[in-house]
């Protein structure tokens, strides 16, 4: 398997004393090159902390992450900057459009900023692909929720990133809406071999996924391959059964 990003032995805690919580907890973890990755937890479980780590949006206190062969630890500010601008893609749950923008321009801003002229040839891809053609003279209040988030996937996708994390991206919109961008997310992988980390809730949108990586208290502790809605359910089911007795003996401390 190539490997897109990895993270060795990674730590983060905030607060200190009494109220220090430990977000993630010596994690390791390959994400494959190409591949639809989920990361799922219940809440406090680390799994954003983890993806703000990957996406060089947050620092660990210790251990290393790669985003490809590039160490993110000890990088300068202006090397940050740029890894994030070209190397990395990251699609917003409240998607997070400029709103006197056009679609079009929403999407090409990043390349803007960068000073770098898009590959024509790419864009026109990536537009059919969200399918979009019709509404790129829009701006985001002209354009129902799926339609903004789809702009945000585009936008996402139209640096060619080395790897693209998405955050619920399906978490503001209705189930039809939200199938729509999990089916766009699929076909970039299928259709231009993207690498997608996902950060969800939701065993459906786990099931359009090739793996998913289970995280609790920090740590990794299972993860599906090929999943479907029905395994991911019986995974999750497990961790709440497996949480049950330590949320017991800390109500009997209390």
């Amino acid at each position: 398997m190539t490997v897109a990003a990895s993270v060795r032995d990674l730590t983060k805690t905030y607060g200190s004393g009494q109220t220090e919580v430990r977000a993630l907890d010596g994690v390791t973890l390959d994400i494959g090159a190409g591949e639809f990755t989920a990361v799922m937890g219940p809440s406090g479980s680390g799994k954003s902390t983890l993806m703000h780590c990957c996406a060089a949006l947050d620092t660990a206190d210790s251990g290393s992450v790669r985003i490809g062969e590039v160490e993110l630890t000890g990088l300068k500010d202006k090397a940050l900057t740029a890894l994030r601008r070209d190397e990395i893609g990251f699609v917003f749950q409240s998607f997070n459009l400029v709103p006197t923008l056009t679609a079009k321009e929403n999407i090409l801003l990043p390349l803007a900023i960068a000073g770098r002229r898009p590959d024509s040839a790419w864009f026109d891809q990536v537009v059919a692909t969200v399918g979009l053609d019709d509404r790129l003279g829009h701006r985001p209040n002209q354009l129902s929720g799926g339609q903004q988030q789809r702009v945000a996937v585009a936008r996402a996708l139209a640096s060619r990133p080395r790897i693209v994390f998405a955050d619920e991206p399906t978490g503001n919109l209705d189930s039809r809406s939200g199938a729509e961008v999990l089916s766009l997310l699929r076909r970039s992988v299928d259709e231009h071999q993207q690498t997608i980390v996902m950060v969800t809730h939701d065993p459906v949108a786990a099931a359009y996924t090739d793996r998913v990586v289970f995280l609790a208290d920090g740590r990794v502790v299972d993860e599906l391959r090929s999943p479907d809605r029905e395994a991911v359910l019986e995974v999750m089911a497990r961790m709440t059964e497996a949480a049950a007795p330590r949320d017991d003996a800390a109500a009997q401390e209390a």
